[in-house]
């Protein structure tokens, strides 16, 4: 009887002599059978569970991100490097630090007052900058900062984004031209910087103009053998004074261009700089910051009829002041044409002493006035 189970998958091989073909095929049959088994066992215990569908998402989904940054590695670091540049770049701020470039009047506002960015301030636009010299306010000194085509809209951005820390006291001259939204103004002050704009693009125009000095210079000196990148003109750092009276063929072409770009505006066209007054006046009751207005002197020579806006804007600054307990100095018709050098701006020789004086007796007597 054989020992041979049914359940038993070996093979039976006859005993016999002449059985070694049958020998190897059982052999072989064995190590088959055996590895099927290991097989099947692996299968067990390291496959039978399925894939996991939340690792194979993240797969898919970092796949692609990494395929992209592969393909594009050389691209992205010219970007990185670029980005590297403008903010190592925007830390140096040669417009400010470097007399190779153009300088705005508010930088050339810190640059006079050794890089200080805060004290008592008389804000406007040109017309304060040709009126107070604060050398001679020996009362009540304050800090010119006067900026070409300043308007109260660009005041509110000095104060809203802390580029400036007014103490003691704001003073704001308003002229002619002060509240005018439409006015083009200078579009490097630094609050009309967006934060995404890079350092080289904002001041692009700058760059432009000291880089072409440079290369001019460079290839002079390459000429005579020699290669020249320090020599450069310094640029104007003093704000723009007024000196003498201007010729009556300039005035007239002065007030021809005011009325044909300006003077036939009202009120309806000064809606954000009276918006960012009241702002200021609101800024500074929050801050308990003494806060004052000027209006300032317009010349009265009746050859050049001010505009039609003047006295409505006038009328609104007083009962501005006159709401909210604002101080105001309203010299705008006690200046003698003699006085002035242009339509609105008053002469280095005449008018602006005056001006600076009858300014510092007031804020002197104010001062007392309010103990």
């Amino acid at each position: 009887m054989s020992n041979h189970s049914d359940n038993d998958p070996t093979p039976t091989v006859p005993n016999g002599a002449g059985s070694s073909n049958q020998t190897e095929t059982y052999v072989t049959l064995s190590r088959v059978q055996s590895r099927s088994r290991n097989k099947s066992s692996g299968k067990d215990k390291g496959h039978n569970s399925k894939p996991d569908p939340e690792n194979k998402s993240r797969h898919n989904v970092w796949s692609p991100i990494r395929g992209l940054l592969s393909s594009n590695s050389f691209i992205l670091l010219l970007l990185a490097s670029f980005v590297l540049f403008d903010v190592l770049l925007s830390l140096w701020d040669p417009m400010s630090s470097s007399r190779r470039f153009y300088k705005n009047d508010f930088t050339k506002t810190l640059y006079h007052h050794q890089w200080d960015r805060s004290g008592p301030v008389f804000y406007g636009n040109s017309a304060v900058t040709g009126a107070y010299m604060e050398e001679q306010a020996a009362q009540v000194p304050l800090v010119e900062m006067g900026l070409a085509y300043g308007k109260l809209t660009d005041l509110k951005q000095i104060l809203r984004q802390g580029l400036y820390e007014v103490e003691g006291q704001l003073v704001v001259g308003i002229d002619a031209h002060t509240m005018l939204d439409q006015l083009t103004t200078d579009n490097t002050y630094p609050w009309f910087k967006h934060w995404y704009q890079p350092y080289v693009y904002f001041y692009r125009d700058y760059f432009k103009d000291s880089g072409k000095e440079l290369a001019v210079n460079a290839w002079k000196g390459v000429k005579h053998g020699e290669l020249d990148l320090q020599t450069y003109e310094p640029r104007w750092i003093d704000k723009e004074h007024y000196y003498g009276p201007s010729k009556p063929d300039r005035l007239r072409t002065d007030w021809e261009r005011y009325e044909k770009l300006f003077n036939w505006m009202t009120l309806d066209d000064m809606k954000d700089n009276l918006a960012a007054l009241d702002w200021v006046v609101e800024y500074s009751k929050k801050h308990q910051l003494p806060l004052k207005l000027v209006i300032m002197p317009i010349n009265p020579d009746q050859a050049y009829p001010h505009p039609g806006y003047w006295n409505p804007l006038k009328e609104y600054i007083r009962r501005t002041a006159e709401a909210a307990n604002v101080p105001l100095l309203d010299v705008s018709d006690r200046y003698t044409a003699d006085k002035f050098h242009d339509l609105v701006h008053l002469n280095m020789e005449t008018g602006a002493p005056q001006f600076t004086r009858e300014v510092d007796t007031w804020l002197k007597s104010s001062a007392s006035s309010s103990k």
